[in-house]
C-alpha cells in the first residue's frame, strides 16, 4: 500500500491540488493528514471537502482546534490569530463540528499519526531536536509515526536509546528501529523551499520518500490579499518561511 502523507495543508487549495495530482501519478492509494487543514490561507472549506472526499485519515491540529471555536486565541501570535478569526467566520456549524471531532492521534496499519507530539498532543509542542523528540519516541507503539506542526521535513530515528535527526529525501526503514517523521507542509513550507511538501510511504518496500511540488503561488497569494488576510501570510509563501 502506498500512503500519501499530507502535513499542514492550511487552506491552500492550489498547493493541495498540485500535491494530490503528484501523489496520484506516484500511485498513492490512501491519504493521511497530520492536521492543520485550515488556517493562514483562503480556502478552508474547499480543502476540508477535498480531503473528506478522498476519505483521508486526519488528526486535529492546533489551527483546526481553535478554528472550531475552542478557547481564546492568546496561544497564537497576532498574524496567526487574525487568520484563525477569519477562518472561524468562513465555517458554519457543520464544518466547525467536523474539526472539533478530529482525533488527536490515529493509528493506521503499522504507523501512527499526530500533529505535534505523542506525549502531550493537546499542548501543541514543537519538535525540532532529538531531545524534544525523545518523549514521543519512547511512547510510540508503532515503528513509524508521522507528524507535522513545524512545517519542516525532518526524520528522527531511535535505535535502542540513541536518537538521531536529519533531513531526508528517501528513507529505507530498518527493522527494530523507531521513526518519527515530519512530513513537511503542503500549504505553508518553512524550510526555505516554497514548493509544497508531502510524503509517500510504501509499506511493502518500507520506504518513506519526500516529494516537492511546484504550484501556483501567485494565485494563492492573490486569494489571501482579496480575503483581507494578513500580508505576511502571502509573502511567506514565496519565501518558504
Amino acid at each position: 500500500m502506498k500512503y500519501a502523507v499530507l502535513g499542514d495543508v492550511h487552506a491552500n487549495i492550489e498547493a493541495l491540488e498540485a500535491v494530490l495530482a503528484d501523489a496520484s501519478r506516484c500511485g498513492a492509494e490512501r491519504y493521511i493528514s497530520t492536521g492543520d487543514v485550515v488556517g493562514y490561507n483562503a480556502n478552508p472549506v474547499e480543502c476540508m471537502d477535498r480531503l473528506a472526499a478522498l476519505g483521508a485519515g486526519t488528526v486535529q491540529g492546533n489551527h483546526d482546534h481553535y478554528a472550531a471555536g475552542n478557547q481564546n486565541l492568546d496561544y497564537f501570535n497576532p498574524v496567526a490569530a487574525d487568520a484563525i478569526r477569519w477562518t472561524q467566520n468562513q465555517l458554519n456549524a457543520e464544518y466547525r463540528q467536523r474539526l472539533a471531532a478530529l482525533p488527536m492521534t490515529q493509528q493506521a496499519a503499522d504507523f501512527t499519526v499526530v500533529h505535534s507530539s505523542l506525549d502531550a498532543p493537546e499542548e501543541w509542542k514543537y519538535i525540532f531536536s532529538p531531545e524534544e523528540a525523545a518523549p514521543s519516541l519512547l511512547l510510540q507503539q508503532t515503528p513509524l509515526c508521522f507528524l507535522g506542526h513545524t512545517h519542516r521535513p525532518v526524520a528522527f530515528r531511535m535505535q535502542g536509546e540513541r536518537i538521531g535527526c536529519n533531513p531526508y529525501e528517501t528513507l529505507k526503514l530498518k527493522p527494530g528501529w523507531k521513526y518519527l517523521i515530519n512530513a513537511g507542509s503542503v500549504g505553508q513550507p518553512r524550510d526555505r523551499d516554497p514548493r509544497a511538501a508531502y510524503v509517500i510511504y510504501d509499506d511493502q518496500k518500507q520506504t518513506v520518500s519526500l516529494h516537492r511540488v511546484e504550484y501556483d503561488i501567485p494565485a494563492a497569494q492573490a486569494k489571501i490579499r482579496a480575503a483581507g488576510l494578513p500580508e505576511m501570510d502571502a509573502l511567506r509563501l514565496a519565501a518558504g518561511y
